[in-house]
């Protein structure tokens, strides 16, 4: 058993672009699945919290004419012609918000893409970086991303990044010229930017990054454990990275007393059980929070206007795997053969709670301290930090897991504003800067596209009012419990989804996998 669980293991780390099996075709958008865009909207009588940190104002009416924000009235009252008017009073706008850490591509798990592309938009998700959502040689990122910006199906606005030598006809890029022709090949496909897992040598990773930015595509890093030997956070950057994703590179960029990080002689990278296990330990061999050491690292990073995507959420379980088990949306919203592949596995990767002691949350618990702590003090100091789910792995699913990353965002130290900045414009920035071009969304202002969500409660005194679950609380008159929150409407592109019935969606896609069981 030990012999295949780590054949299997070895060959899904060597190739982390493997999807597994085909994923099924998303259906037309159907006829009344959103209505619009509409020559003219009008959303009246909202709270609005425009994205860029300005406090909330309201009321006010907004315009929208076809898919752009044309007018701004405080106050209220427009009096404009409208094909569609929404009524949001006593509601919160805010702009839709920007997941720069998404995937959806494994048939194993969730075969039919929407299921994802609803949960996200059903929680005011309307842009979503996939990193990426498919590989291979039937890669669907770009036909998804067409077709998303088209309004022919129901999905947030999709940006593909893929990873070197995932697509294309080049193979494994091991030289710094077929770096330069791969990173040109995928700019004409279409391709928005670049996922790192460091598998590359520095050379030929510094000649992709040199490359990816004359062609104005991004970049973003998962600094896996096997390369960051030779490239950590701080090298990376030094060669031209845009973003550090997760904790990887960080902490190796800290270490107290050696050059590389210390293992027992027993670990072993490919048992995930041992790999996860030892990364919490990591903390214990950097030094503490302020020291020089960390001072220097954190001004490095925001000198060289790095941007951080931590995805606190996706490791969440490993501080308490029995709260993860059973988040309160798993029975209506998580579908079985999701479920399946969360549980403990030989094979599946991130399902390592194989022998979970209290010892490893207690261990992960440390971690997180001085993980928020960095982020915390880069956010302190300037640097942008924006808000990643990474879904499908780990008990955290599509669209639930982007709330717990803004809930866990907060836990480190952001502000509530800081939070919905780090959510709508500055992650729409992160995407754009590549661009060289000033994001087209993630702010409510004129001019702007018109992504926006509208929620009945106001996510500043409480972000759990986000989650499809909403958030439930004893009302003290009546001494009865009740239900409030959730989103109400997720407008992309100027379109007009109603949230509750895309969460019914997603309810009869997990029933009907259920009934298929039985």
């Amino acid at each position: 058993m030990l012999k295949t669980f780590l054949t299997a293991i070895a060959f899904a780390l060597a190739t982390p672009i493997m999807a597994q099996g085909a994923m099924e075709r998303v259906p037309d958008r159907p006829v009344g699945e959103g209505e619009g865009p509409f020559e003219t909207l009008v959303i009246k009588g909202a709270t609005m919290i425009d994205g860029t940190g300005a406090p909330p104002e309201g009321p006010v009416d907004i315009v929208v004419n076809d898919n752009r924000i044309a007018a701004i009235i405080r106050g209220g009252g427009a009096n404009v012609p409208a094909d569609k008017v929404i009524d949001a009073g006593g509601m919160y706008i805010l702009p839709g918000f920007v997941d720069v850490h998404g995937h959806n591509g494994d048939a194993s798990k969730a075969p039919q893409p929407s299921y994802g592309f609803k949960l996200w938009l059903a929680h005011g998700v309307t842009s979503v970086r996939g990193v990426g959502f498919g590989f291979g040689p039937n890669d669907p990122s770009i036909s998804q991303k067409s077709r998303s910006a088209a309004g022919t199906i129901t999905a947030p606005r999709l940006f593909a990044y893929t990873v070197p030598g995932a697509v294309g006809p080049f193979g494994a890029i091991d030289t710094p010229t077929k770096g330069r022709d791969w990173v040109r090949w995928i700019k004409a496909e279409g391709y928005d930017g670049i996922k790192f897992f460091n598998n590359e040598s520095p050379h030929v990773l510094e000649a992709i990054l040199d490359e990816a930015d004359k062609q104005g595509l991004g970049s973003v890093a998962h600094l896996g454990q096997r390369g960051v030997s030779d490239v950590n956070a701080r090298k990376a950057v030094e060669l031209g990275l845009d973003g550090v994703t997760h904790f990887y590179g960080h902490f190796e960029s800290l270490l107290d007393g050696s050059r590389l990080p210390q293992y027992p002689a027993d670990y072993n990278y490919l048992d995930e059980q041992s790999r996860f296990a030892w990364v919490a330990r990591l903390a214990d061999q950097v030094g503490e929070p302020g020291s020089d050491q960390w001072n220097d690292y954190i001004d490095y990073l925001i000198e060289n206007d790095v941007t951080l995507s931590p995805t606190f959420n996706i490791y969440a379980a490993s501080r308490d795997v029995m709260k993860a088990r059973n988040l309160e949306w798993h029975d209506q919203y998580t579908l079985p053969s999701l479920m399946k592949f969360y549980a403990p596995s030989l094979t599946n990767h991130g399902s390592y709670y194989h022998d979970w002691t209290s010892e490893d949350e207690v261990a992960w618990r440390g971690f997180y301290r001085k993980w928020f702590d960095l982020t915390r003090e880069f956010k302190n100091r300037g640097g942008r930090v924006t808000a990643g789910s990474d879904p499908g792995y780990i008990y955290q699913t599509w669209g639930f897991a982007y709330i717990s990353e803004l809930e866990m965002l907060r836990e480190a130290g952001l502000t509530p504003l800081e939070v919905i900045r780090a959510a709508t414009v500055d992650g729409a920035q992160e995407i754009y800067d590549s661009k060289g071009e000033v994001a087209p969304m993630g702010s409510i202002k004129v001019g702007k596209l018109a992504d926006l969500v509208i929620v009945p409660e106001n996510p500043l005194a409480n972000l759990k009012v986000l989650y499809g679950t909403g958030h439930t609380r004893l009302n003290r008159e009546t001494n009865t419990l009740e239900t409030v929150g959730g989103v109400r409407w997720t407008i992309k592109d100027g379109i007009v989804f109603d949230a509750p019935k895309l969460l019914a969606d997603v309810a009869q896609m997990v029933e009907a996998q259920k009934a298929a069981q039985e």
